[in-house]
């Protein structure tokens, strides 16, 4: 029988983290935002030219490490974006608007997907395996996946709106930049730690294990 504590570890979940990679492409910008806004006296302009300088260096040295070009300009794309909107509408605050509607999205689609029984977690995971939907043919399966999905939705973007809406609302910017950086790599660590076990936990006794989906 397969080992299900060790394939959990085992398992590419780390595929949705980016490793810390993702979270020095999440951090760095906003971190620089921040810096720039308190240095240059609390100029959004300064703010925004920091950190898409920042973006575009974080993308060409990942580039130069093999990254593709689609991912680097979609960074530096959602950075400028950041920048735009907070340029546009005089609010420093508002840098970090972008990051918090995505993680409404990404909460709401996260609770829709297992509402309809195509949890989000067992997508991603079905397709880093290769078995692109065979897992949906595996009751157990399906609902494993489905538990741990709700640690993503509830310990990862639900957490996240709370925090950064509370502190975007409240217009504490350099709050919202420490919140930024402690709310990537540690919390996204965290949250794959305890849904493996929720997942892990989730299937029934003699069940072969998450690489192999019991198919009729």
């Amino acid at each position: 029988m397969t080992d299900q504590s060790t394939e959990a570890r085992e398992l590419p979940l780390r595929e949705l983290l980016g490793g810390r990679r993702g979270a020095l492409d999440a951090s760095v910008p906003p971190a620089v935002f921040v810096i720039a806004w308190l240095a240059s006296g609390r100029s959004i302009g300064w703010a925004a030219v920091a950190a898409i300088a920042a973006g575009v260096a974080v993308g060409i040295w990942r580039l130069a490490r093999g990254r593709r070009i689609t991912a680097s300009v979609a960074s530096v794309a959602a950075v400028s974006l950041a920048a735009f909107v907070a340029v546009r509408t005089g609010r420093p605050e508002d840098f970090f608007l972008i990051q918090l509607c995505s993680n409404v999205a990404s909460a709401l689609a996260w609770a829709l997907s297992i509402l309809i029984r195509w949890p989000l977690l067992g997508v991603v995971v079905g397709v880093v395996l290769g078995q692109k939907t065979r897992w949906r043919r595996d009751p157990d399966l399906v609902r494993a996946y489905g538990n741990a999905s709700w640690v993503w939705v509830l310990g990862q973007y639900t957490l996240r709106v709370l925090v950064f809406g509370l502190l975007w609302w409240s217009g504490w910017v350099v709050a919202l930049g420490v919140a930024r950086v402690v709310l990537t790599w540690p919390l996204v660590a965290a949250t794959l730690a305890v849904s493996a076990v929720v997942l892990r936990r989730s299937l029934p006794e003699g069940h072969p294990g998450l690489r192999h989906p019991r198919v009729d």
